[in-house]
Order: C-alpha cells, then structure tokens, then sequence
C-alpha cells in the first residue's frame, strides 16, 4: 500500500498489462479482479489491453486453478488467456507478443474511430457550408 501512487503512476502510463496469477494457488486468482479493477479504474476506460497469464502451468500436481476457470474469466473480461511456466520458459515470449498484439489491435480500434469521427465533423461542417444562404 506503500507504493499505491507508484503503481498508478505505472498503470496511467501503462499501454497494456500482464495479469499473472498462479494457477497453483486459487487466492491470486481471485486477486487478479481486484488487480483488473483498478488498471480499469486508473485508465478511465474498460478499453484497456490486458492479457490473462496463468503461471506454473509446470506444477501440474499442485494446480488448484482449472483452464476451464482461467478462460472463462478471460472471456468475461474480453481478454487472451495464456499459461506459462517461467521456470521452464513456456509461453513467456507468446506472452508479450499476445500483449503487443492486443495494444496493436486497441491502437488500430482507436485510430479507425478517431477517423470515423473527423470524417463525420467534416462532412457536418461540409453540409452546413453547403446548404448555408448568401
């Protein structure tokens, strides 16, 4: 709690997130939300790039997180779900290039509405210009 402005600070100039959590530990799993809310809170919008990461995926016997559960989150949140094992170096490279994919894909999203809605203010002022009497 210490450091709650340094962490937003980083979210605020966050262009996407990792949301890791253990899948042999069933707590950081529902923390995950908590950790979710508040990138959501910080950024002022639900359109954030996010990528749901389910580490240890090589502890198969201690696993306490199902896939099934980690992707129906990942689902409610419109978001990938990727497991990992960071000891034996599965999926982490996917990872970040998943995350980039999302940033990517957001940035396109924004930019085609920014466009949409330049086009729509010109064609406004276009047609007010036009249909205005001498």
């Amino acid at each position: 709690e210490q450091f709650a402005s340094m962490r937003d600070l980083y979210i605020k100039n966050g262009r996407g997130f990792l949301v890791v959590f253990s899948v042999t530990s069933w707590q950081s799993f529902l923390d995950v939300r908590t950790v979710r809310e508040q990138i959501l809170r910080v950024k002022g919008t639900d359109q954030v790039p996010i990528c749901l990461v389910g580490n240890k995926c090589d502890a198969s016997l201690q696993r306490q997180v199902t896939p099934d559960d980690a992707l129906a989150l990942a689902q409610s949140w419109t978001c990938p779900y990727v497991e990992t094992s960071a000891k034996l170096a599965i999926n982490v490279n996917d990872t970040f290039a998943e995350i980039v994919r999302e940033i990517n894909a957001r940035m396109k999203t924004k930019k085609l509405k920014k466009t949409i809605q330049t086009r729509r203010t010109f064609l406004h002022r276009c047609c007010s210009c036009c249909s205005a009497s001498p």
